[in-house]
């Protein structure tokens, strides 16, 4: 049992550590961000804030808006809520500003989305609670909406807010649109079966 919370813990730990990292790839490519970056550039543009910092403090108020929904935070939610934002923060301090090179930058784009799709595989098969913003959508749609309607006009609510605040689209808003889904599909059940494997396997162990 300690071996499975152990591999879990660094599931969770790792898939924020890259969640974090990949959404600053995406950031450097400067090619467009995903719908809740656009949101979060806007407001880091408009307060003077570090991006890292906007994501921190947009998880906290949108963890706040589980409490009429009546959703429960868990470890990996409060976890996900301050860690995702500092790694944000990290990776823009490493990865140089300008890339300049076309490529290079279709490139930071492209390994972004893939980092992303396989970081969010790892946090959920952790098991440690949803992030906010999916906590948000699923406490929401468990009220008799559909996920799909319920995703959908979130994300062109804080897409569209974004944009009137200044945050960057392009074509990498596109990108990540359309390739997260079928990247994180993927992953999600890759690494949930490793933990449920793990989860079998140690009583026989012992």
């Amino acid at each position: 049992m300690p071996s499975m919370l152990l591999k879990r813990w660094v599931f969770l730990m790792s898939g924020l550590a890259f969640f974090g990292v990949s959404l600053g790839l995406v950031v450097r490519a400067d090619l467009g961000l995903a719908p809740w970056d656009v949101f979060h550039q806007g407001v880091s543009d408009q307060l003077g804030w570090s991006l890292g910092t906007v994501i921190v403090a947009t998880s906290f108020v949108v963890v706040l808006a589980w409490i009429p929904i009546r959703e429960r935070p868990g470890l990996g939610t409060l976890a996900n809520a301050v860690l995702v934002g500092v790694w944000v923060d990290l990776s823009l301090a490493v990865i140089p500003d300008d890339i300049g090179s076309i490529t290079l930058r279709v490139i930071l784009l492209f390994a972004g989305v893939v980092v992303n799709g396989l970081a969010t595989g790892l946090y959920i098969a952790a098991r440690f609670g949803s992030g906010p913003r999916d906590g948000l959508m699923t406490g929401i749609a468990a009220r008799g909406h559909s996920i799909r309607l319920v995703r959908t006009s979130i994300e062109a609510t804080v897409l569209l807010t974004g944009i009137l605040l200044g945050g960057p689209i392009g074509i990498g808003t596109l990108v990540f649109a359309l390739l997260i889904g079928p990247i994180a599909h993927q992953s999600i059940p890759y690494f949930a079966a490793m933990t449920a494997q793990h989860a079998v396997a140690t009583p026989a162990q012992h």
